[in-house]
């Protein structure tokens, strides 16, 4: 299901604000039940700023031990757009510092609220997917020895430093 909101529909709301709100599946991501999220849509002139909170549980898989888990995902998104194209105006090279970072419409006239969750969903998942402190790490094999009696004849090797 396509979520769009066009620039027009943003503009002519009152206060140029439009407040949106996001319950559904988001298609590609493993979750239990929809993400949430309330959003506020707002014209800053050149600008759009997108900005709110997104919310869902999400079913992973550790990293460690491959077991399935269920993760709380909840974040802030804060994100603009420019409504017009860039390229123009700043030329060859420009240095980004912190809080530049914005999307170029190229002078479309929507954003696609659901690509935008998407994204920040897919950027807000942790590195390192751990299912919790308790996890039996990688002991994936039964604790027992298993013997093989090909391998007896490693058991007694010695290693000689190697003289100069």
């Amino acid at each position: 299901m396509k979520h769009i909101v066009t620039i027009d529909e943003i503009e002519n709301s009152d206060n140029k604000t439009l407040n949106y709100t996001f319950d559904d599946m988001i298609e590609g991501i493993d979750s239990e039940g929809t993400i949430t999220s309330k959003l506020e849509i707002k014209s800053l002139g050149e600008f759009i700023e997108v900005s709110g909170n997104v919310k869902g549980i999400l079913n992973l898989e550790c990293d460690l031990c491959l077991n399935k888990f269920k993760y709380n995902l909840e974040f802030d998104i804060d994100e603009m757009f420019a409504k017009y194209a860039l390229q123009d105006e700043y030329g060859k090279e420009t240095e980004l510092k912190d809080g530049q970072f914005m999307t170029d419409l190229n002078g479309t006239n929507e954003i696609d609220i659901y690509d935008l969750l998407y994204q920040s969903v897919i950027l807000n998942l942790p590195n390192r997917k751990v299912c919790g402190i308790n996890c039996n790490r990688d002991n994936f094999f039964v604790e027992e020895e298993i013997s093989d009696s090909r391998m007896d004849v490693f058991k007694n090797i010695q290693i000689q430093p190697k003289s100069k």
